[in-house]
């Protein structure tokens, strides 16, 4: 009879897959709650470019915060915008930043900024 080599086994042992599994749940919470404020941006920069249509400031902002009222915008209202003109076209920029709560005295802060095109 021929000997045959020693097999070796292959694959992940438990406390592998526990940690792949740890991480794998990390990233999808922090994902779940990053989502929501991508969401936010679309709507800012969109309520951006509609409010750019305005011809007074105070117009501008009153477009911005109706906008801002439909998609449910909480994070920047029309007083926090900055106005502009670049030579005859009017020009809406916005900055903000959310924190999103992680765990005891962690956060993750998420800084956004955009403009009208």
């Amino acid at each position: 009879m021929a000997l045959l080599g020693k097999s070796r086994q292959k694959g992940m042992t438990f406390v592998g897959l526990v940690f792949v599994a740890i991480v794998v749940a990390v990233t999808g919470i922090v994902a779940a709650q990053v989502f929501p404020t991508l969401v936010e941006l679309q709507a800012v920069q969109k309520a951006t470019q509609r409010a750019s249509e305005g011809s007074t400031v105070v117009d501008i902002r009153t477009l911005f915060d109706k906008q801002a009222a439909i998609d449910d915008i909480k994070s920047i209202s029309g007083k926090d915008i900055e106005i502009t003109k670049e030579g005859d076209k009017v020009v809406v920029k916005f900055s903000y930043q959310r924190e999103i709560h992680l765990v005891g005295p962690a956060f993750l802060t998420l800084k956004y900024a955009g403009r009208s095109k």
